[in-house]
């Protein structure tokens, strides 16, 4: 496979993987951390897991649109992802947004390597 063709199919799947994280996150947040309240519903919690579905929805636009700025925001986009990852796991009972969230933060951070 040559650098262009690979280049493509890390880009789709980091696109791939920042529309789903984005879906699980405003779902999960809107959905099951709202009804579990407690630690669910804590502000530091519930803003990253919000500014995680943010970010991830804006990272896969700027892909979608072939943005300059793409590979610099994927490598914003894993470090959230990361942080969500990690506070979602210590929250508990989360783990398809723990899985998302890695995820997702694993093909941004390819994303964010490839030479452009």
């Amino acid at each position: 496979m040559d650098q262009t063709t690979n280049a493509k199919h890390v880009m789709q799947a980091c696109i791939d993987a920042s529309s789903r994280c984005h879906q699980v996150c405003l779902e999960t947040g809107m959905n099951h951390c709202l009804e579990a309240g407690g630690k669910h519903v804590e502000a530091s919690h519930f803003r990253l897991l919000m500014n995680c579905a943010e970010i991830c929805q804006t990272s896969a636009n700027f892909m979608l649109s072939s943005s300059h700025f793409q590979h610099a925001l994927c490598g914003i986009c894993a470090e959230i992802c990361e942080a969500c990852a990690a506070d979602c796991e210590k929250i508990g009972d989360m783990d398809e947004c723990v899985k998302a969230c890695k995820n997702c933060a694993e093909t941004c951070r390819q994303m964010a390597n490839i030479r452009h």
